[in-house]
């Protein structure tokens, strides 16, 4: 990423990550082969590389956003490669469709484990980044995701007014993903962080190197935030 001129950035968009891309050219982006996909992910890297484009295109539309892919060292498999790595070299290999410019305004986000996560930790990047946290949020993920992502704005405190959520395609079994995504809802209504066994188990699952997210240090502005539990919701003071 380039040098930002704090001033003019004052928007995020967030692409949340799902897998970890291994190919090393655009015309075999689509190909399960390419990717570490879990067995349910099967068939679906064409939508990740429309989540990818979609953010690019969405940070070329306004020249005040910073894009920020986000996921972490998920896969033992790819070694120190993050799910953000690699979606951030998907779209070089694309030619960033054209709007090169945007790759001048991208970062990488590399130790969310899930939604909530992406999220938090997207907004925590972007302070790195710029020095402050953003205006506006915008977050590229499934189309099925839509109730879920609202319930992790509401548990960080983010203005609704300030939120955008962009739902990009759905899975093959969209009927699965949706009894799926119920089961997720509703563990993310009873544990709205994500910290307890059900929810806090898949983030260990998905930390095979034992990393540490830095943002309690980069941002203590939301350290109370980010260490808290829950079940309550945080009352504490935000940034934002």
């Amino acid at each position: 990423m380039a040098a930002l001129a704090p001033a003019a950035i004052t928007d995020l968009v967030v692409v949340a990550c799902h897998a970890v891309y291994l190919g090393r050219g655009a015309g075999d982006a689509d190909d399960d082969g390419q990717w570490l996909l879990q067995p349910f992910q099967k068939g679906e890297p064409r939508f990740y590389v429309d989540h990818v484009r979609a953010g690019v295109g969405l940070a070329a539309a306004a020249s005040t956003a910073l894009l920020v892919f986000s996921g972490g060292q998920t896969r033992r498999e790819a070694g120190p490669r993050s799910e953000a790595d690699s979606y951030l070299a998907l779209a070089g290999q694309f030619g960033w469709w054209g709007r090169l410019e945007v790759a001048e305004r991208a970062a990488t986000e590399a130790f969310a484990r899930d939604s909530f996560e992406n999220l938090l930790f997207g907004l925590c990047r972007f302070q790195e980044c710029v020095g402050r946290y953003p205006d506006t949020v915008t977050v590229v993920s499934w189309g099925f995701k839509t109730t879920r992502f609202g319930l992790h704005r509401e548990a960080i405190r983010w203005p609704a007014s300030r939120f955008t959520f962009v739902g990009i395609g759905e899975p093959a079994d969209l009927e699965g993903a949706r009894a799926g995504e119920s089961t997720t809802i509703e563990a993310f209504r009873r544990d709205p962080y994500g910290t307890g066994a059900a929810l806090g188990g898949k983030r260990a699952e998905r930390t095979p190197f034992d990393g540490h997210a830095p943002y309690e240090v980069s941002c203590p502005e939301v350290a109370a935030l980010l260490r808290h539990r829950g079940p309550e919701l945080f009352d504490g003071s935000v940034p934002w």
